[in-house]
């Protein structure tokens, strides 16, 4: 009986050591794959590594790096949650494969998610690509429907590989990243927000393809060679209605304290009015050209306030959200809740009834020291359209001193 318990106790011994050591995550690059619709795979790659005792991971999409420096690992369980959004990836995990979902809990989506490590290659490549996209698309999403909406593909193609990026009048698709293989087009991004897959049959003048963001939108496209077309004037869409001669506000701080755009801190001053959402990665990148900019130029009589529409359910995750995007991106102006429990354009246009329509996150209006409307951009032409970004910022910047100057 002794020698029995004697067994029993190293047992447990043994258990209780192999508890306390957690299982370690291979370095290096990894493959995830995202199951969209319709049976597709939505891959990326990233890059595992460990500094002392913590993992960060680096997302890739073509020339964007995001540094991920939250991961949590709790036996076999793994949480990771990208910079800035709400969305995180959680699951199980063993040194060479994680299985689990990408989350948005705000917005009840749930996508299927596994990585395996060492599968460099973003999409295979078993044939030579038969046709060469780089160059300008006119593009048509859901050219049968209602809501069809015109894009500018811009693509840049090496061998196999292509990188570029769809425009649109409310903003670009960001960084995708593919390839052509014989006459099939497939580009993909995962930001830690939005999920998206092309995938198109291509000819020298045509492309014929659906649009999938994550597993719960699915939209096709049409696209022919056109190196002349550009869209709408991006400060041609939104203006003020008849009626009204200012843009006026009224909306509480993450702290509950009211600002008004009667506020003395705005009188004799240019305002920059930023409309967004703290799950909008294009608004992202308008929010860190801003605090760059800022940080760039110390220039007086000028102040930004964001104004954010947040799909978060309730106004405590709304506030956590706007207080995570400002803590990441080191964002020194303030935001106010304009409204949650939705990002629906039509809901948000009704808080701002001066304006004709609200078509996009983001929407920036700029205002002169007399507190008229003078400019209303509508969406964000970001890094990823490359010469349309730079084109803003000189724009932007000459736009900003002749208001500064007045």
């Amino acid at each position: 009986m002794k020698k029995l318990l004697c067994m029993v106790s190293l047992l447990s011994a043994l258990i209780s050591c192999k508890d306390e050591t957690q299982p370690e995550l291979s370095e290096g690059v990894w493959r995830g794959k995202l199951s969209v619709m319709e049976g597709e795979k939505l891959p990326f790659n990233f890059l595992v590594e460990r500094e002392d005792d913590a993992y960060k991971m680096q997302i890739y999409n073509a020339s964007e790096v995001i540094v991920v420096d939250e991961i949590e690992l709790k036996g076999d369980s793994i949480r990771i949650h990208p910079p800035v959004f709400e969305g995180y990836i959680s699951g199980t995990f063993t040194p060479e494969r994680i299985d689990g979902d990408f989350r948005i809990e705000s917005l009840d989506r749930v996508v299927p998610f596994e990585a395996s490590f060492g599968e460099t290659e973003r999409f295979s490549t078993k044939k030579n690509a038969d046709v060469n996209v780089s160059g300008i698309w006119e593009t048509e999403f859901t050219p049968v429907d209602l809501e069809a909406y015109m894009g500018k593909g811009i693509f840049a193609q090496d061998g196999n590989k292509v990188t570029g990026t769809f425009r649109t009048t409310t903003g670009d698709y960001r960084y995708l990243e593919g390839v052509v293989t014989g006459d099939s087009l497939k580009l993909s991004a995962f930001d830690g927000a939005h999920a998206f897959l092309f995938t198109a049959q291509v000819t020298d003048s045509s492309l014929n393809g659906v649009f999938y963001s994550g597993n719960h939108s699915k939209e096709t496209f049409v696209g022919k060679r056109n190196e002349g077309f550009e869209l709408p004037p991006a400060d041609s869409l939104t203006f003020l209605k008849k009626g009204y001669d200012k843009f006026s506000f009224s909306f509480p701080d993450i702290d509950g304290t009211m600002v008004s755009s009667e506020d003395e801190r705005f009188k004799n001053k240019v305002v920059i009015v930023q409309i967004l959402g703290s799950w909008c990665p294009n608004c992202l990148d308008e929010t860190k050209f801003y605090v760059n900019y800022l940080r760039d130029h110390n220039l007086k009589n000028l102040e930004v306030v964001g104004l954010a529409f947040e799909y978060a359910k309730t106004k405590e995750g709304a506030i956590k959200s706007i207080e995570r995007l400002k803590q990441r991106i080191g964002v020194n102006y303030p935001i106010l809740l304009a409204q949650y429990g939705s990002s629906d354009k039509d809901m948000a246009q009704k808080k701002l009834p001066m304006l004709n329509r609200l078509l996009s996150y983001p929407t920036t209006i700029f205002i002169d020291k007399e507190g008229k409307v003078r400019h209303i951009h509508t969406g964000f032409n970001g890094p990823a359209t490359g010469e349309k970004y730079i084109e803003f910022h000189k724009e932007f910047d000459t736009l900003l001193h002749e208001l500064l100057s007045e």
